[in-house]
């Protein structure tokens, strides 16, 4: 059996997922998170062989932050990442934190399960589409940029925004200020708007 951690904010569709992949002969979710920490939690607790996990989550880490930390303590845990916006510039973002799959949302179970198993025996799953778009559109964006930017987007003080990152304040502000020069962005928030429309974020 493949053990699931099963990760998403919205409960009736965390519930009916739970349902449709407890079905498949081969695969059980030993445990449910509605956030990121949660997911950081359960991931811990319960060791599994699969994370599947929305990537759009609201306060605390996302699904991208929730994965990255899980990965630093079971690097042989296999990630995957539901989308409602499958974004291709959170593909790229993705794939260096060591995330397996990345799947839309309007994707069927099924699929989803057949995902789940090809991750499990060592492959890697990149949806059709979002791999397409990701290969026309550039970003110009450094990962601390997209870091700061993301914040931004959140509502931090550059002072918070430093304290998330880890980074001195002066620099957060070096790293907004490249973000607005390299995008013709006239503040941070503009600049964060600008990569949001561009699929960056």
């Amino acid at each position: 059996m493949i053990r699931l951690v099963l990760v998403e904010d919205e409960a009736m569709l965390r519930g009916a997922l739970g349902q449709l992949l407890d079905l498949e002969p081969d695969l059980t979710v030993v445990a449910q998170a509605a956030d990121g920490t949660a997911a950081i939690a359960e991931a811990a607790r319960h060791v599994p062989d699969v994370v599947v996990m929305d990537l759009e989550m609201p306060g605390g880490p996302d699904g991208l932050e929730a994965a990255g930390r899980i990965l630093a303590g079971r690097p042989d845990t296999r990630i995957v990442l539901v989308t409602r916006h499958a974004r291709p510039g959170v593909l790229t973002r993705a794939l260096r934190v060591g995330v397996r799959g990345f799947v839309p949302k309007s994707r069927p179970a099924a699929h989803l399960a057949q995902v789940i198993r090809d991750v499990h025996a060592g492959h890697r799953h990149v949806d059709p589409e979002i791999a397409a778009a990701a290969l026309v559109l550039d970003c110009p964006l450094s990962e601390r940029e997209l870091d700061v930017l993301r914040l931004t987007r959140e509502g931090l003080s550059v002072r918070d925004i430093a304290g998330r990152v880890h980074l001195a304040a002066g620099t957060v502000r070096n790293y907004l200020s490249s973000a607005m020069i390299k995008v013709g962005a006239p503040s941070r928030h503009a600049a964060a708007r600008y990569a949001v429309e561009r699929g960056w974020l």
